[in-house]
């Protein structure tokens, strides 16, 4: 059997606001001041990817990359049984934009994730994040 998942998409908007998506399709939008709740796992994706979009934000622009589209679907894996903690995350980044190559946004990603995340930091060290890049 499958083990369970918890998915969110986030999609950039502009500057460091973010707009997310659980199950029940109800937006969220990050953007330092205002988060309108969803279920609290959920809640944590968005605050990891949004945590991640921030950064990949932050390094491409300093790379000189000007982004038109960055979007990351991350999916989670749960345990079955009590607590059903987060045992996994995989990040699906996809991102557009003049300079954009999948080199640059992995770097991004990678320097994110290992450095930078404070949410992804947080959480246990035996937890897997993995990653993969879609560009154009």
């Amino acid at each position: 059997m499958a083990a369970p998942e918890a998915a969110i998409t986030l999609d950039w908007k502009h500057d460091l606001v973010f707009e997310g998506a659980g199950r029940a399709n109800t937006p969220v939008t990050v953007d330092g001041d205002t988060v309108v709740a969803v279920s609290p796992v959920e809640m944590l994706l968005v605050a990891a990817a949004a945590c991640t979009g921030s950064d990949v934000v932050i390094i491409l622009k300093k790379m000189r990359v000007e982004l038109t589209k960055l979007e990351i679907r991350l999916v989670a894996t749960r345990r079955e049984t009590e607590p059903r903690r987060v045992t996994g995350m995989s990040l699906h980044v996809t991102a557009q934009g003049a300079g954009v190559d999948a080199d640059k946004v992995r770097r991004a990603v990678s320097l994110s994730i290992e450095k930078y995340c404070s949410v992804i930091t947080s959480l246990n060290p035996d937890i897997p994040v993995t990653y993969d890049v879609v560009v154009g």
